[in-house]
């Protein structure tokens, strides 16, 4: 599971599937599906969704880039896919959050833990 689960932290942006996932963790896809659940508390198309757009948060921080461009960019196929999972994980649309935040001189992992979302 651990190693699925590094492939889609270090992978977020391409196309990634269940039956591709659990051959890396060598198990059938019903399996990995039901033991990535119960080991990591969610599910991993929503762990998936989750890494994508902390990555577009840390963009929406850090860039003027569009949010279409960033939603490209983290591995979202439409813009209207990302709006809508944006809003489901953090509570606001990308515009919102970018107005909202800024930049701070503070380190990755500090900013990390702390925008991270609960859900």
């Amino acid at each position: 599971m651990l190693r699925a689960r590094d492939a889609m932290d270090r992978a977020y942006a391409e196309p990634l599937d269940v039956p591709a996932l659990a051959r890396i963790a060598h198990v059938s896809a019903a399996h990995f599906t039901r033991t990535f659940r119960a080991t990591f508390g969610e599910t991993p198309h929503r762990y998936l969704q989750r890494r994508r757009v902390e990555r577009a948060m840390s963009l929406l921080r850090e860039t003027d880039r569009s949010v279409t461009d960033i939603c490209f960019q983290v591995g979202f196929g439409s813009p209207g896919t990302f709006s809508r999972t944006f809003r489901d994980i953090v509570g606001r649309s990308p515009r919102a959050y970018r107005k909202e935040s800024t930049a701070t001189n503070v380190p990755t992992c500090f900013t990390m833990a702390w925008t991270r979302p609960s859900d």
